[in-house]
């Protein structure tokens, strides 16, 4: 499947959506239509009840995202006003993205910039292989993220080290994101796809009401109480209980198989 003119590519296999950042002739830098149609494949991806996680990565082997396409930004980011426009135009993409109800994983090689990160911040795990590239570099542009980005941001790696990449606006290598906690992994450069691999097929035959449930609880704790639909977690959580998943796991424990 193609969106977005082929710039982002779609498939399914073996229970694992993937989707691709195909503009590699830019680093894979995100460009407005290019959001709306990761949000495209994302719907698919959601509706498809075969697909049980999904995996983002960028095409080539210079950058996962390397951030907005900054060809776009004298016509759509030109001001203030401007901006808000830009934000509205790509808030559906990244909705989707920051909701979307499986897990999700980003595969990192190379640079991982910005919004390029913003990406990798919003999915659920992330994999890196040495030699990638991350950093905010909002401060040597004169901009700002926004609220939703750097809160993604403090939740991962805490205010101090957030203020840190924020300020400097440097770039940092894999093992620092890892120290920090922005990334769960790193891996050698031609072990990623291999690790990513073993990861999706965990997942895949895992069960899928557990895995929501466990999703949306920890985005829950992430959130201001009042933002919190404990309900909508309890009734996840029943769902698991009353669930023919969990009799035969149960089952499965009891006798020592799978």
């Amino acid at each position: 499947m193609e969106f977005a003119d082929g710039k982002i590519l779609a498939e399914i296999k073996d229970g694992v959506g993937r989707i691709t950042f195909n503009q590699p002739e830019k680093r894979n830098a995100m460009s407005v239509t290019m959001w709306a149609g990761m949000g495209q494949a994302l719907d698919i991806f959601e509706a498809d009840a075969s697909v049980r996680c999904i995996v983002l990565t960028g095409a080539g082997d210079k950058a996962f995202v390397s951030g907005a396409d900054i060809s776009q930004f004298d016509k759509l980011r030109s001001d203030a006003d401007a901006q808000r426009e830009y934000s509205r135009q790509t808030a559906g993409g990244r909705l989707k993205l920051a909701s979307f109800p499986k897990p999700v994983i980003a595969e990192i090689r190379g640079f991982c910039m910005g919004g390029g990160l913003g990406i990798a911040m919003s999915c659920d795990i992330r994999i890196a292989a040495e030699g990638s590239q991350f950093g905010i570099p909002a401060a040597k542009l004169g901009i700002a993220y926004g609220f939703d980005m750097v809160r993604h941001l403090v939740d991962l790696v805490g205010p101090a080290h957030a203020h840190m990449i924020l300020m400097t606006g440097e770039r940092f290598d894999a093992q620092e994101a890892q120290r920090v906690g922005l990334i769960n992994k790193v891996v050698a450069a031609d072990a990623l796809s291999g690790e990513v691999a073993k990861l999706t097929a965990t997942l895949a035959v895992n069960a899928p009401l557990s895995l929501y449930a466990n999703k949306r609880t920890v985005q829950a704790v992430l959130q201001d109480r009042a933002d919190r639909d404990m309900a909508a977690i309890n009734a996840a959580m029943s769902a698991c209980f009353d669930s023919a998943d969990y009799h035969e796991g149960r089952r499965a424990f009891m006798e020592k198989r799978k």
